[in-house]
């Protein structure tokens, strides 16, 4: 069908409506990501607080889920419904894209690491404390350290300047910094010992990659998204008319 076809016979109203359908199907896909952000951490604080003896500030997320963990079900169900939504809100990433390169491969990334989160919650939970580690702890710490996310998260500092790439800089210097503060709890856990703040640094940098995706989300959702192609426009389309 060539161009002067569509321009002669596409009813304005139609495309109107059909760019109206689009831009609420891309706010509801981006409002997935601050749906999704701010259940992972309601999830984590309900399940502690139903884990008896389960320290918050001492013990890791992965431990509310280990093998044989009491609340294991119960959050795996909430972190995966957690990470559907931020697929979703991946999808409304893309769709805000506009034609940028850049923008589809952070949307793809995001992506990504919603099948690795969700992956990791579902198939490889590792043991709790004091068990010998098997190939299930192997994969669930591969996975934990997911490329995907950090890579988002530049691309979007590259993709979007102003005050916005300033706090996604700042994002990545506080939760890269934390990340690298809990690794030295490793042998604790596996040896079951005491590990004295590390579920405080460990959440205090997974809060702010959600905060991080709230804000994203929210500007994304104040900007009136303007599809590119490389033909026929709405305003060529109301001229035709």
């Amino acid at each position: 069908m060539s161009t002067s076809f569509i321009r002669t016979h596409v009813h304005p109203e139609a495309v109107a409506s059909a760019l109206n359908f689009a831009e609420l199907l891309r706010r509801a896909l981006l409002a997935c990501g601050i749906a999704g952000a701010v259940l992972y951490p309601a999830a984590d604080i309900l399940a502690a607080m139903r884990y008896p003896g389960f320290t918050y500030r001492d013990q890791a997320v992965s431990e509310l889920f280990a093998i044989g963990a009491p609340t294991g079900d119960f959050i795996v169900l909430l972190f995966s419904i957690s990470s559907v939504a931020m697929f979703l809100f991946a999808l409304g990433i893309w769709m805000s894209a506009g034609g940028r390169r850049v923008v589809r491969v952070l949307a793809a990334m995001m992506a990504l690491n919603a099948v690795d989160a969700l992956v990791l919650w579902n198939f490889f939970p590792m043991h709790m404390r004091g068990v010998e580690p098997s190939f299930t702890d192997l994969m669930h710490g591969l996975l934990a350290i997911d490329p995907f996310l950090v890579t988002a998260i530049i691309l979007a500092a590259i993709a979007f300047p102003g005050r916005f790439r300033w706090y996604t800089i700042a994002t990545i210097v506080v939760t890269t910094a934390l990340a690298l503060s809990a690794v030295k709890y490793v042998p604790a856990v596996a040896a079951g010992n005491p590990t004295p703040w590390m579920g405080a640094a460990e959440r205090a940098g997974q809060y702010a990659n959600n905060l991080w995706f709230a804000v994203f989300a929210i500007m994304l959702m104040r900007r009136r998204n303007v599809p590119q192609d490389h033909g026929t426009t709405a305003a060529d389309l109301q001229r035709a008319g």
